[in-house]
């Protein structure tokens, strides 16, 4: 069925306009137009980010009832018009209609908790007079917003990551100019349509999408705005954070996530949490699991059920309520995994199931015997793939896990509890979820990594400390 085309204009400065240009947005299930959308110039990036800063600087106070107010009320709206939002975030990426709603859901909690957030940007009194010689001195310190924040959001989680920027920004006071991933934009302009009708300042956030090689330098560069935020790939991270020069940076960079099943773990748990973990979003999660390390006593037990498992999820219509799994988000990313896959099998890999592509659709693989030296085994695959291997004990499951340029989280099995400390205190990841797949996670939790995953954390009240700064007031009396 031919879906309505539909014509979008961007948030800029608080006014909906178009562009001189527009680009179209696919739906990667079959390539059809869903919409055209402005493709905004490096011109009307720069009004937004100047017009973000002249408002900032000129509004004598944003109160914090007022922002609290704006919060609920764009969440209220989200949640008034849950269906529409779930719809286009399946439409325009890879998540099934399920998935899509539970996105939703998710960045109506992300936006209220930065509501909540909103009471607690507090300081406290400081005691001067444990100096000598500052017995007459009293004081406080408290936190002020830094100005206009930039962010750069991915495909994947095309409403929420989006969410994860704006909500703590607004809550602690700051413009926010935000530049969507151009395969999905249109769920962040659905969120610009919900804060303005809940009445966010004019100037205090901007979506403009486009091509990031015309108004991604910009953002990044412009002295006027104090953070950069983003969410993406290790190499264009590492682009960012040179061009970002002095200023603040976070950055959630991917990972390659490991989970750990050792022979006392429940098998069925195990099984069924990590391929969930494995397969959700098409792979495309960025904690996703990536490689699944057994202890040898279990190992083929396991290889067999998560096998099985993995071939009972359907694959298909992305709309559909029974289906479980869809496209890639286009036809070249399924090629890249699929080339990065034949590659491991030409090193030695087993291919126990999946391994086949049709267009953006990648049926979910398992891989076995995977070489430590293939890449789909160091990067991060992104991707409908797991590999599983055999490992004698925790300490060499543990060492592997390490042994990658990635740390964002991981899981492990175990009903030990010396076990669960023994890898939560050595394995290298911003998170370790016990008797939990790697891709677990709550909207409030710190969520960021080590190594090649990142710099800071995200987490609405972690975010909210990132975007603020605190500063000491002290008074000498007479």
């Amino acid at each position: 069925m031919q879906t309505k085309v539909r014509t979008e204009k961007m948030f800029i400065a608080g006014e909906w306009v178009s562009g001189k240009d527009t680009f179209n947005v696919k739906n990667p299930q079959n390539s059809q137009v869903i919409a055209k959308v402005p493709l905004a110039s490096s011109k009307d990036m720069l009004t937004a980010i100047e017009t973000a800063q002249d408002v900032f600087q000129h509004l004598s106070s944003w109160p914090a009832h007022e922002r609290i107010k704006v919060l609920n009320g764009a969440a209220d709206y989200i949640e008034g018009n849950h269906e529409t939002y779930a719809k286009t975030i399946a439409l325009e990426g890879s998540k099934t209609i399920n998935e899509a709603r539970g996105e939703v859901k998710r960045a109506v909690q992300t936006i209220r908790i930065s509501a909540e957030e909103v009471r607690r940007i507090r300081g406290e009194t400081i005691n001067f007079d444990q100096r000598e010689g500052s017995e007459n001195r009293t004081g406080y310190h408290y936190r002020f917003p830094i100005g206009v924040i930039g962010a750069i959001t991915p495909f994947n989680d095309p409403l929420n990551l989006v969410a994860h920027k704006v909500g703590p920004a607004l809550a602690a006071g700051n413009p926010v100019v935000v530049k969507p991933a151009s395969a999905t934009p249109l769920s962040a302009l659905l969120l610009a349509q919900a804060f303005d009708f809940a009445g966010v300042p004019k100037g205090f956030l901007s979506v403009v999408p486009g091509a990031g090689k015309d108004i991604g330098e910009p953002l990044v560069t412009h002295p006027a705005v104090k953070m950069i935020s983003f969410t993406g790939g290790l190499d264009a991270g590492k682009k960012i954070a040179h061009q970002a020069g002095l200023k603040k940076v976070g950055m959630e960079l991917g990972s390659n996530s490991p989970v750990i099943v050792l022979k006392d773990a429940c098998m069925a748990e195990a099984v069924a949490n990590s391929v969930s973990g494995a397969f959700s979003a098409a792979g495309q999660n960025c904690i996703g699991v990536q490689r699944i390390l057994v202890e040898t006593p279990v190992y083929h037990e396991f290889v067999s059920s998560f096998t099985e498992r993995t071939k009972e999820l359907q694959t298909g219509d992305k709309m559909s309520e029974w289906t479980d799994i869809g496209p890639m988000i286009n036809e070249k990313e399924a090629r890249r995994v699929e080339d990065w896959v034949q590659e491991a099998v030409y090193e030695g890999a087993v291919i126990e199931t999946g391994g086949i592509r049709n267009g953006a659709f990648y049926e979910p693989t398992v891989l076995t015997n995977v070489s430590s030296d293939s890449k789909i085994y160091k990067e991060e695959v992104f991707g409908p793939v797991v590999l599983i291997e055999a490992v004698k004990d925790l300490q060499e499951a543990v060492k592997r896990s390490n042994e990658v340029n990635y740390g964002l989280q991981a899981g492990i099995f175990t009903i030990n509890i010396d076990n669960a400390f023994y890898a939560v205190h050595h394995l290298h990841a911003g998170g370790v979820m016990v008797n939990d797949s790697s891709d677990y996670r709550i909207d409030e939790m710190p969520f960021g990594g080590v190594k090649g995953s990142g710099l800071g954390r995200e987490g609405v009240r972690h975010a909210i400390n990132e975007m603020t700064e605190p500063k000491v007031v002290c008074f000498k009396l007479s």
